[in-house]
């Protein structure tokens, strides 16, 4: 189920994660199966579970590349997803 137009980052990461009220990255954590990790990385590892951190991508690009999209912002990629 795509997320809603113009919803915020931290409202599409709890939709994904199917969590309320979470800062962005406790959301991200959730979603990604991870702890304790800041968005960036929680995505990163979302992504591809052996990438190491000098080969995570920024937000706008793990989020495009979680979603299959190109060019969108964190938040449009993820309300594709």
């Amino acid at each position: 189920m795509a997320g809603t137009a113009g919803s915020s980052l931290t409202a599409e990461l709890n939709r994904l994660a199917s969590t309320t009220g979470k800062a962005a990255q406790g959301a991200a954590n959730v979603y990604a199966g991870t702890s304790g990790l800041g968005v960036v990385a929680a995505l990163n590892k979302k992504a591809s579970g052996s990438r190491q951190p000098s080969e995570y991508k920024g937000l706008n690009a793990v989020c495009n590349e979680l979603a299959g999209t190109t060019g969108k912002s964190a938040a449009d990629a993820l309300r594709t997803l």
